[in-house]
């Protein structure tokens, strides 16, 4: 058993620390039962899906798969995670020796991050004993969650911008890693680079910056500071214009700048009026490809409320993070199949009134009339569909047999999400695109074989 308790020294590769406790008590407390039990072995499948979307959207953005593997791979139990287990009481020491020697084993297929859902989508299938798959449960959820809540959200804002880029500003607004996981799911929901240095390094995203009204505050004057920026970073910097008056501001970036000045800043007040204004004036002076970012509690509304305006991009914090409303997918993880003793599946579901279960394995498909998406196609276990009918299959394998293909990780894992993203969206049907509170754009229609 690896001790992964100490810090790395300078220059040998990072510390990765144990994901295996970032769960709920109650994971470990039905491990014991099941091994007492002698159920903890049957072969099972759990299913990652929402009963619906979030009130009024019409789709929603699957993200976060790239992370769950990323953390699967560190899911064991140390000396640490043990001691803790054993001192606390947790599990008894049947169990901890189950989890001494715990290393997923098992299957995983998926909607390819980056596809959009709709309800029912199985969007994760974990394939393996009930004690493997059982304790993914948290993890799995945490990740899907938010990640997609907040894709979900990005994916709605990069569509109404365009042509126009759409940047993460929202670190200071969530939790230090959530910041790091909100950055990624962004970027895989269109947005072209963030602010966050964290999500950068680890994603290989573009990584944006330059100065907030503390920097103009700091200097004796506004010309003083503008002067300071503009000889660190370059003529091609963005400045600030509203820490004071953004007509004197306006004035002055350009006299310190000349009429290269890379961009300006707009951060509050009537922003489609300013920006206008701030265009006009740009132009009168010369600086015609001085570009104007918008910033200050965007979300989708507001960015769609500025499609008129001489806006070049906009930089969004809060709404995103938060999921514009929707903080979390509300997606569930539940036992849908398990093996009986003689070795066959049987179909099991939740009956709970408005929180039932669609039992058995499941086949995913989307029906494809031309170009355009017509319906999500679930068929238990399979899907058989007629022969004149065009379907792209939905689920990839992520893992297999404990092999986890990390092609969906890292940097290469984003890209291969932003292309499955775009990809997706495009065989949306218009009213898909809709802000306005609506069904879902696309019925799930489920098949028996």
């Amino acid at each position: 058993m690896s001790d992964l308790t100490s810090a790395s020294p300078r220059g040998s590769a990072p510390f990765r620390p144990s994901t295996a406790l970032l769960t709920d008590h109650y994971e470990l407390t039905m491990l014991q039962a099941t091994l007492d039990s002698g159920r903890a072995e049957r072969r099972s499948i759990f299913e990652a899906f929402g009963r619906r979307l979030p009130a009024g959207r019409r789709y929603g953005i699957v993200a976060g798969t790239g992370r769950i593997l990323e953390m699967l791979a560190d899911f064991t139990f140390t000396s640490e995670e043990l001691t803790f287990l054993e001192s606390t009481k947790v599990v008894d020491s049947t169990t901890l020796d189950w989890l001494a020697d715990f290393r997923f084993s098992g299957d995983i297929r998926g909607y390819a991050e980056g596809e959009v859902y709709f309800p029912g989508s199985p969007l994760l299938s974990v394939e393996a004993t009930f004690a493997e798959a059982v304790v993914l449960e948290t993890m799995i959820l945490s990740a899907l969650n938010y990640d997609s809540a907040v894709a979900s959200a990005a994916s709605r804002m990069s569509r109404v911008a365009g042509s126009r880029p759409c940047v993460d500003m929202g670190s200071r607004r969530t939790h230090e890693q959530s910041a790091v996981a909100a950055a990624r799911a962004t970027v895989v929901a269109g947005f072209t680079s963030t602010s966050n240095l964290e999500a950068g390094r680890r994603y290989g995203l573009t990584t944006v910056g330059t100065a907030a009204h503390s920097f103009t505050l700091i200097h004796d004057s506004e010309r003083e500071a503008f002067e300071a920026q503009v000889r660190s970073l370059g003529s091609d910097t963005i400045l600030l214009l509203d820490t004071y008056d953004v007509d004197e501001a306006l004035k002055t970036a350009i006299e310190v700048a000349g009429t290269e000045l890379g961009g300006v800043r707009l951060d509050s007040g009537d922003l489609g009026i300013q920006a206008a204004e701030v265009r006009e004036k740009l132009d009168a002076l010369g600086a015609i490809n001085t570009r104007i970012t918008v910033t200050s509690d965007l979300d989708e509304y507001a960015i769609a409320g500025l499609a008129a305006a001489p806006v070049d991009a906009y930089g969004v914090g809060t709404r995103v993070v938060t999921g514009s409303g929707a903080p979390t997918a509300s997606l569930v993880y539940k036992l849908v199949a398990h093996s009986d003793d003689a070795g066959e599946w049987v179909s099991v579901q939740k009956k709970a009134t408005g929180k039932s279960s669609t039992g058995g394995m499941k086949e995913a498909a989307r029906i494809i009339d031309g170009t355009i998406a017509v319906e999500e196609a679930i068929g238990i276990p399979r899907l058989e569909l007629p022969d004149d009918l065009q379907a792209r299959p939905l689920q990839v394998p992520l893992v297999t047999d404990g092999e986890i293909d990390h092609s969906y990780t890292g940097p290469e894992g984003v890209q291969r999400a932003r292309e499955r993203h775009a990809a997706s969206m495009a065989e949306l049907p218009r009213t898909a695109h809709r802000l306005q509170a609506g069904e879902p754009a696309i019925p799930t229609v489920f098949y028996s074989a």
